[in-house]
């Protein structure tokens, strides 16, 4: 009996329970951190003069995905003991000010890029710049992903941050071709259903992104952190 009582909330069943109520806590909290600038961005036109206040309205995105995923880093896989919305509070706390130093930039430089690409015929460019363009927008993104898990989980200065996540763009490929296929995955999911999709299924995928950066994470735990 008392050896049933100290197992429960370690059995598979548990983890799963354990796993499926933090992913929707989580999920939660990351909508209503992120909801003013994602109401915004609803009401915003498709017209491309619109992309600076895009811009704009997912500001707020940064610090509450980075959040998100310092509460599911830190996750515990025990039923007993389940505190998703005090780590979710916590990673914003500690987060918020470092991941925008990265995150507001890395919108600015997007932002131009998709300006440019929505008004190519006016710049008079050859055609295969919009190609280059595209793929610097898309090296980008995946940068930016890496440097989202980076500032995280980890305290560094924002210019170290930003230098280590371009080392391990190249470094580890795996971490960098699950994030490409994130990207992928979300890019087809709006475009086939809503654009609300990546939003409802943040957690999940931000999830995938802290699996897939495992060899990244613990790189910098043993080479660059005491």
């Amino acid at each position: 009996m008392s050896s049933t009582a100290s197992d429960f909330g370690t059995g598979v069943l548990s983890r799963a329970a354990a796993l499926v109520h933090t992913l929707l806590t989580v999920e939660a909290l990351l909508l209503a951190a992120a909801s003013p600038g994602l109401a915004a961005l609803f009401l915003l036109g498709p017209d491309p003069a619109n992309l600076p206040l895009a811009a704009l309205c997912l500001l707020p995105l940064g610090p509450a995905v980075s959040a998100a995923l310092y509460a599911l880093h830190h996750r515990s896989h025990d039923l007993t003991d389940l505190h998703p919305a005090r780590g979710y509070a916590r990673g914003w706390r500690l987060n918020a000010v470092p991941v925008l130093k990265l995150w507001t930039p890395l919108l600015a430089w997007l932002t131009v890029i998709a300006f440019t690409l929505t008004h190519f015929h006016a710049t008079g460019l050859p055609g295969w710049w919009a190609g280059l363009l595209g793929l610097i927008g898309t090296g980008s993104l995946l940068w930016g992903a890496h440097a989202l898990v980076l500032t995280s989980l980890f305290t560094f200065r924002a210019r170290d941050t930003a230098r280590l996540a371009a080392h391990f763009l190249v470094r580890h490929r795996h971490a960098t071709l699950t994030a490409a296929s994130l990207l992928v995955l979300t890019a087809t999911g709006t475009a086939l259903f809503t654009e609300a999709l990546p939003a409802l299924l943040a957690a999940p995928l931000l999830l995938c992104l802290l699996h897939g950066s495992r060899m990244v994470i613990a790189e910098t735990q043993e080479d660059y952190t005491a």
